[in-house]
């Protein structure tokens, strides 16, 4: 017989709940359940902090263990490039990509930035005096996007100060609060802030407009800003599990992406479907590697 879960599983998210990776584990959970696959409890275990590193250092003590898995993101890339972790993806055993979350510059409601132009216009006059937050690390898709747009205005983005935060949803608290003057966020982490009339959205990072609560938001390329970049989320296993294993949870996963109700999931929460698996997903990781490699140089973070 094919390999199955023979005792509950364990996914973590290395957020806090209601984080970036919590929300995708949570809406797995829930797909898996449904679908009856696993045939085991599934358990959510929230281990915050290192971008996810804590998470991922977490799943590397049980080594051929296929009853533990972990979100996915690129953080886990780019810890090892800041060294914050000595490993990445290539210590564990990626199974799937799930989607892509792309990235939502708000400021608060009274702000005098009324659109992208203001910023990048306030980058250009005085860097080192506008306050961004974020989540969930220094070098992470957000910084990067912020790097994008440095650039453009022909900022130093190495001055702008920077609040960073476990989870999204702490940063829109500090935009909220005064103490930033903008957050970089994912998109969903600002629709209950929008809703509210606390925050607004100014630009997004997708390569095209994001539906429903952005719908007029414009694109940072509507604006003539080369910044399309986003935040995958996956699946990662525990290192030296079997071909069977990896089978396993690669034939669950690509039976949840196949599901209606996954879909509207992703929909509603402003997820972009990205799936692949196998070969796909290692040439998918080797070119992030390679360009969040790069993008990090220009921020300054590694040497050029």
């Amino acid at each position: 017989m094919a390999w199955h879960p023979q005792s509950p599983v364990e996914l973590i998210a290395g957020t806090p709940a209601g984080g970036g990776q919590d929300r995708p584990a949570r809406a797995l959970i829930a797909a898996l359940d449904r679908l009856g696959l696993v045939g085991q409890p599934m358990t959510l275990t929230n281990v915050p902090g290192k971008g996810g590193g804590n998470g991922w250092d977490r799943l590397l003590t049980h080594r051929g263990d296929a009853h533990w898995l972990a979100i996915n993101s690129p953080t886990i890339i780019t810890n090892r490039l800041l060294g914050v972790s000595d490993y990445d993806h290539r210590a564990l055993t990626p199974i799937a990509n799930l989607y892509t979350e792309y990235i939502a510059f708000v400021v608060r409601a009274d702000s005098p930035l009324r659109e992208a132009a203001d910023f990048t216009a306030r980058l250009s006059r005085d860097a080192a005096g506008c306050r961004v937050a974020l989540a969930t690390a220094l070098g992470n898709i957000n910084h990067m996007a912020l790097g994008r747009i440095a650039a453009h205005a022909g900022a130093d983005v190495r001055r702008i100060p920077i609040n960073v935060f476990d989870s999204a949803l702490y940063a829109v608290d500090d935009v909220i609060a005064g103490r930033a003057e903008v957050g970089a966020i994912t998109a969903v982490s600002a629709v209950k802030a929008m809703q509210s009339g606390q925050v607004r959205a100014i630009a997004v990072s997708a390569p095209q407009r994001l539906p429903a609560m952005f719908a007029a938001v414009p694109t940072w390329r509507e604006q003539g800003i080369d910044c399309v970049i986003g935040t995958w989320r996956g699946v990662i296993a525990a290192a030296g599990i079997s071909t069977e294993q990896v089978a396993f949870w690669t034939e669950a996963l690509r039976a949840v992406a196949r599901t209606p109700e996954w879909n509207a999931e992703l929909q509603a929460q402003y997820w972009a479907n990205t799936y692949c698996d196998g070969a796909e997903l290692g040439a998918m990781l080797d070119r992030e590697d390679e360009v969040m490699g790069a993008l990090l140089r220009q921020l300054g973070l590694i040497p050029g």
